[in-house]
This record gives structure tokens, C-alpha cells and sequence, in this order.
């Protein structure tokens, strides 16, 4: 499995634009089958900070993802509200250990 931990900084004033156009991109990542997990957070204490937390099968899995249209029409379509470049960080999951769990 492979975990993705992504931080975005979106400029003040486009909050909900981020939250629409990332719904969208959830609910179709979801259904990729080699997608485990997507969970989506905002900041409570600066709600123009956002954590995107995914976990795929596979590298083959993440790239099969960022293929997608959705992938590449959320990825275009947020960029001008980005404060600063998003940061994504690759974890390997220690616990749970069966894909299962997920």
C-alpha cells in the first residue's frame, strides 16, 4: 500500500471553491479500484489549509489516478487558488496491515 499525505494552502476567498471542486474529485477517486482511501480535512484553526490523505494499492495504483480526467481537471482547476505549491509526502503504512482494515 501507499499513503499520501498532500497540504494545500488556498488563497482566502476561494475556501469553497477548493471544497466544490475537490468533491468531485473525491467521489471519483473513490471509485477507482485501486483506491483504499481519500479523506479530505480542513484546518479549523486556518480554513485556508486543507489535508488531503490518500492510500492506493499500489504505485501502480497512484499512477493509474493521476491519469484520470477527474485527477487532471481537479489538479488544473484548483492551481490558480493555490497560496503556495501543494506539498505531498509519500508514507508506507505501518498500521492497520491488511488492506482490509481501510
Amino acid at each position: 500500500m501507499v499513503v499520501y499525505s498532500v497540504s494545500v494552502y488556498v488563497k482566502a476567498g476561494h475556501e469553497e471553491d477548493f471544497r466544490r471542486a475537490t468533491a468531485t474529485n473525491h467521489k471519483r477517486t473513490r471509485s477507482e479500484p485501486g483506491n483504499l482511501r481519500f479523506d479530505v480535512l480542513q484546518s479549523q484553526a486556518d480554513p485556508t489549509r486543507f489535508l488531503l490523505y490518500e492510500v492506493y494499492r499500489s504505485q501502480d495504483a497512484v499512477a493509474a489516478h493521476k491519469a484520470t480526467e477527474h485527477y487532471q481537471q481537479w489538479r488544473d482547476t484548483v492551481a490558480p487558488w493555490m497560496e503556495r505549491d501543494r506539498h505531498g509526502e509519500q508514507f508506507a503504512p505501518l498500521y492497520p496491515t491488511d488492506e482490509q482494515d481501510w
